[in-house]
């Protein structure tokens, strides 16, 4: 009566039909989530934890908990106002007659509510038992009278009813009518006719009467609150939750259809009590109404009482909701139904039904929104265990039930929708920092493995281009309790790119019960978790170090995502230092270094590989085409320091794009030195190193006009966007150590011969170029003040002549030797581009 009497039969069918459209898509995502599994207490609570993970779960289930706490206090303030309505003292009498004898105040009406409450906590103390056989018990009496209703329409003859109204000099006198079936009365209640509510003195609208209406149709939740305590939730929910939807709608629009053709809109409006008047037997009426209160009051405080329960078992809020976990000896969590009692008598101090109906709206509209949403990402997770039994749904579904959710929302208040937003953000964000990990799955990882598979797939490799070219890291770790230092220094180098930290396990899984590597993986990802670093974990059994990383190189990343750059630490004899220990990430939280890890090697333990081998790994990266980056005594620099230091001269990075090893050879724009200039750019560019500056080292000779090289070199940082500083460093004195021990000038036959070979970056000349020049090299590096954070040097391609090997290693260590954190640098691909 009061939808119609206010709103008229179209829009009143209107809100029933946006009423049943939203509660039809989310019985579907209900339907649908039940039948996956076994279900257990909490109802909605549960199948979104259990759906999106504790954190929505959570807060959705304490919203969920509060809407049931609201929802319970609105029935029994209904029930109030009906108790009233039957037995008040009318307005301006001070002594009842006849039934009329119950005192109308504030305070009286919230005396009644505690008394109807304290009679909804006796039966939900008793159990689930008791309270299944009283909503059964009041459903025969709500269809009882439901019947006599209907019967009452068409019995009844046209009547008069008196209306008594409070008025600012007592009441004032109205005159409603029952026609009886009139097509003139009809005509007049099809449209919308919105005046003041007479019991809240609030001029109402669409929105605020959809508020109130909504909260009838708001019980599609009670079968599946009451989860815990059905013997097959699954088959029950859907039959049940189904067959109630279409009863009711079905009852409503009918009872609105017969009212709009048989009452005037003043009777409607002002008599929300009218169907007493108008029944054939009347006293049936007011057993009826109160019978659907108190089960809505009932079924509402238990829910929250499940709902509440489940929270605490879960142990979301830890010691906040422990209380709540105690039960009975029969299973009922009396202490978790006590504390939602609790709740819904402070909410009954509001006073009025139609004074908390929007709030209690909103709440249910949103946890109904968070169901069709975890039933929308299951479905696009498409993980091979979602597959219901009940298959009347699609994700079709579930977006339309979230976009009519959020719209009616916001439809009804602004400004409720948005601080509920607000709350529920709240929540998420505290559970997401407070509570425990969880061992119920993420449905955000399935989604992710899901989008990022679609987004593999689209990686074209063929659609590559130099422009979009990025370092793509694969940093081999030995032990990382002497390598913390190297992984972060790598990681700041990747810029987006993949980084992968590859290990390689000396065994043989044939001699093996079981695979070695899967116990380690945890300490490895705890690892990069507590370092901070964005990097994947690639371990691999092998025979020896070189197959390993051949392994790596071969299979680590997917798709367009594979490792383009093979990072290795440098081969000396230097025993290593345990790092890890020291970083700030262990010793500011005051934790231990993850367990897992063997202690570092003595300097008296033998190595797992060769100075032949170690050479061969970095052959057999180039032959694979992948760029090369060996780090020397990163474990040495201390970026925090270098970077933060207050010294007005900000941190340098030298670069030397120069092959210190060919003297005969200095080139600046061949391959290996753009890719080298990149690879600083790229350290430049990172966050924690904005702050430095690029000095880049142009090598002159006599005779050179050195002025033009270093125009050109300068424009050609400038077409790279690169900024650096370019020193000019002569090194006649270098060079000439280098032609005393050659067989002959630059341009004889020794390199005509060199050239023939095809060899571009490092020919056999290893034999020629003495340790008296490269150490006169490493001099001239080590001479460059201010001393930088890190220095950038040309790695020159292994000799073709493996026997060559040792010798190789032997002048990059004295090239290196005391120059602090170093990185040499061999690119095999174009980075650089000029274009836009």
């Amino acid at each position: 009566g009061f939808v119609v009497g206010h709103a008229g039969l179209y829009q009143a069918l209107a809100m029933f039909a946006v009423a049943y459209f939203i509660i039809g898509m989310t019985v579907l995502s209900v339907c649908a989530i039940a039948t996956n599994g076994a279900l257990d207490a909490g109802g909605a609570y549960y199948m979104i934890s259990r759906a999106l993970g504790p954190e929505f779960g959570g807060s959705i289930g304490i919203m969920f908990f509060l809407a049931n706490v609201c929802g319970s206090a609105l029935y029994v303030l209904g029930l109030v106002e009906a108790v009233v309505d039957s037995f008040g003292i009318p307005p301006g009498q001070e002594a009842g007659t006849g039934v009329h004898v119950l005192p109308q105040s504030y305070w009286y009406e919230l005396l009644y509510g505690t008394v109807l409450l304290a009679l909804c906590l006796l039966v939900c103390l008793v159990g689930a038992s008791i309270y299944a056989k009283a909503t059964f018990l009041i459903f025969l009496i709500v269809a009882v009278v439901l019947g006599t209703i209907l019967v009452s329409f068409f019995a009844t003859r046209p009547l008069k009813v008196p209306i008594l109204l409070p008025h600012l000099n007592g009441t004032e006198t109205d005159n409603g009518f029952f026609t009886g079936f009139s097509l003139n009365t009809l005509r007049d209640n099809l449209g919308g006719g919105y005046e003041v509510d007479y019991t809240t003195g609030q001029m109402m609208s669409f929105s605020s009467v959809f508020a109130v209406m909504f909260n009838g149709c708001t019980g599609i939740m009670a079968g599946s609150n009451m989860s815990g305590d059905l013997k097959r939730p699954s088959y029950s929910i859907p039959r049940g939750t189904i067959s109630a939807v279409l009863f009711t709608y079905l009852i409503y629009n009918l009872l609105a259809f017969l009212m709009c053709a048989t009452c005037n809109r003043i009777l409607l409006q002002k008599d929300y009590g009218f169907l007493r008047d108008i029944s054939i037997f009347p006293p049936l009426v007011t057993v009826g109404i109160y019978a659907a209160t108190l089960s809505a009051a009932m079924s509402n405080l238990i829910g929250a009482s499940r709902i509440l329960y489940a929270l605490a078992r879960d142990d979301l809020f830890g010691r906040a909701l422990a209380l709540a976990k105690k039960t009975s000896a029969s299973g009922n969590p009396v202490m978790a139904v006590i504390f939602s009692w609790l709740v819904v008598q402070v909410v009954l101090f509001s006073g009025k039904l139609n004074t908390i109906a929007s709030v209690v709206t909103i709440f249910f509209l949103l946890v109904y929104a968070t169901v069709n949403l975890a039933c929308l990402a299951l479905e696009w997770a498409s993980a091979p265990n979602f597959r219901p039994t009940f298959r009347y749904f699609t994700w079709h579904t579930c977006l339309l039930g979230i976009a009519g959710c959020c719209v009616m929302m916001f439809l009804i208040s602004p400004v409720s929708a948005s601080a509920s937003l607000g709350f529920l953000l709240l929540l998420l964000l505290a559970l997401h920092y407070l509570s425990p990990s969880s061992t119920w799955g993420y449905i955000s990882q399935a989604l992710i493995f899901h989008q990022v598979r679609k987004y593999l797939l689209m990686l074209d490799v063929r659609k590559d281009h130099v422009k979009f070219w990025r370092p793509q890291m694969l940093l081999m770790v030995q032990n990382p309790r002497g390598s913390a230092r190297l992984i972060d220094f790598v990681n700041d180098l990747k810029k987006s790119g993949l980084y992968v930290l590859g290990h390689v396990e000396l065994q043989d899984l044939d001699m093996l019960p079981s695979d070695p590597l899967q116990p380690q993986q945890d300490s490895w990802l705890s690892l990069v978790d507590k370092l901070n670093v964005k990097a994947f974990v690639s371990l691999t059994l092998a025979p020896s170090v070189r197959h390993g990383v051949r392994q790596l190189l071969f299979t680590s990343g997917l798709g367009g995502m594979r490792p383009n750059t093979l990072v290795l630490g440098f081969y000396d004899d230097e025993a290593p230092q345990d790092g890890l220990a020291r970083h700030p990430a262990f010793t500011s939280a005051r934790e231990e270094v993850p367990l897992g890890f063997p202690p570092l090697r003595t300097p008296t333990t033998p190595k797992l590989l060769s100075a032949r081998e170690y050479v061969g790994i970095v052959s057999d990266a180039l032959k694979m085409l992948r760029n090369v980056l060996l780090a020397r005594q990163l474990e040495s620099l201390d970026k925090a320091w270098e970077l933060r230091r207050a010294a007005s001269p900000p941190p340098t990075i030298h670069v030397w794009p120069v092959n210190l090893l060919r003297p005969d050879s200095a080139r600046y724009a061949d391959t290996c030195s753009l890719f080298l200039l990149q690879m600083a750019c790229v350290l430049n560019m990172a966050r924690a190193w904005r702050r430095a500056r690029l000095r880049l080292f142009l090598c002159v000779e006599a005779g050179t006009m050195p002025h033009a090289q270093e125009e050109k070199l300068r424009q050609l940082l400038k077409d790279l966007r690169i900024q650096a500083q370019i020193q000019l460093v002569p090194w006649d004195a270098i060079t000439r150590l280098h032609w005393q021990t050659c067989r002959g000038p630059p341009g004889g036959p020794a390199e005509e011969e060199e050239e023939e070979e095809g060899v571009v970056n490092f020919p056999t000349n290893t034999t020629q170029v003495s340790d008296e020049y490269v150490c006169a090299a490493n001099k001239l590096v080590l001479e460059q003040s201010p001393a930088p954070a890190v220095r950038f040097l040309y790695l020159p391609r292994p000799p073709a002549d493996t026997s060559l090997y040792p010798l190789y290693l032997h002048q990059l260590e004295l090239l290196t030797r005391g120059l602090g954190p170093t990185v040499l640098v061999h690119g095999v691909s174009a980075v650089t581009s000029t274009q836009l």
